[in-house]
């Protein structure tokens, strides 16, 4: 069953304030009903005997090398000390890594950058359907180009593959109910490495919004579709829809880490089920409301909104997370 990460859902929270933590200032004479995931007993990614989760990359279509680095340098963010100190990737993962599965296991307190590769001919097109993305990292593991799940040499889910589209790309659904998503697959392991001949893959999909659908995928840096016409955020990164893919990549790893297969952490209907951070969608600070995102840190040169720094230093915007231990959403600078 495919976990999608729904716009609709994202976008009508500024009509509809019972969808938000309860933590939020509103102006209802009803008071709104907690939100809290229920835990289905199935795995988590808690990574390997390191409890390192490894995310490998597929970008499909052209990317700038400036483009890029916006991403990159989000995953090497994790588990350098220097980027520790709050407000950090890495302290906004914590409450991510919180999660524990059936076996009182963490979710991967690191995440690795493993191993990319491009896809800049567009060798299926510019309109793809969302198995497409199956197929794509199917057919990149079994050329070597990216790594299988089974290569590093432990059993544990360990991998985690995203495939990445350009603003050019039109993918099935994309802005009509979903900005990404994540999902799993089974594939074949090399009997040398495991005893298992099969293997359950966690993969994911996330496209730039720049130009098809800023005002969902990529709010709060551009006007919204819906709801109150709010002036647009500055993007720290100067590209609207690298950040609002960075907002959405974080938001459907989140998910992918406490849900992988459907039966971890999530409440609704497991089709569309609310996760770790869709549980929290339009939160990005401390009173957070329908609409406004909360209050956020401003660079003081370019006056870009940000609420956590990353590997070289870099500014990014990412949403709050649901927290297991208050049961309440939390944002990175809270």
């Amino acid at each position: 069953m495919q976990l999608l990460f729904s716009v609709i859902f994202a976008f009508f929270i500024l009509l509809d304030p019972p969808l938000i933590s309860s933590s939020r200032h509103l102006t209802s004479l009803v008071p709104p009903t907690p939100i809290v995931l229920p835990y289905h007993g199935g795995p988590l990614l808690t990574g390997d005997s390191r409890s390192t989760l490894r995310v490998n990359l597929l970008w499909y279509g052209s990317f700038s090398p400036a483009q890029r680095s916006v991403v990159t340098d989000f995953f090497r963010s994790f588990g350098d000390r220097r980027f520790r100190r709050a407000p950090s990737v890495s302290s906004w993962w914590s409450v991510v890594s919180s999660y524990v599965d059936k076996n009182k296991t963490t979710v991967a307190k690191v995440i690795k950058l493993g191993k990319q590769v491009s896809d800049a001919d567009y060798s299926m097109g510019k309109s793809l359907k969302r198995s497409d993305m199956k197929k794509l990292i199917l057919r990149a593991i079994n050329d070597n180009s990216l790594p299988s799940p089974s290569s590093y040499g432990s059993e544990s889910v360990a991998t985690l593959y995203f495939v990445l589209t350009a603003s050019d790309v039109v993918v099935e659904r994309f802005c009509m109910n979903s900005c990404g998503f994540h999902d799993s697959t089974v594939t074949s392991v090399n009997p040398r490495i495991s005893h298992h001949s099969s293997l359950s893959m966690p993969y994911a999909w996330v496209g730039n919004p720049a130009t098809q659908c800023p005002g969902l995928c990529a709010w709060p840096f551009a006007k919204p579709e819906y709801g109150p016409p709010t002036p647009p955020l500055l993007p720290p990164n100067q590209d609207i829809g690298m950040d609002g893919m960075m907002i959405n990549i974080a938001t459907i790893l989140a998910g992918a880490a406490t849900n992988p297969f459907n039966s971890g952490y999530f409440q609704g209907d497991p089709s569309a089920p609310l996760e770790a951070s869709t549980a929290c969608v339009g939160s990005f600070g401390p009173g957070s409301y329908p609409g406004y995102p909360g209050n956020l840190q401003a660079d003081k040169r370019t006056k870009a909104s940000y609420n956590v720094i990353g590997a070289n230093r870099r500014e990014y915007l990412l949403p709050a997370v649901w927290s297991p231990l208050t049961e309440t959403c939390k944002p990175p600078q809270s």
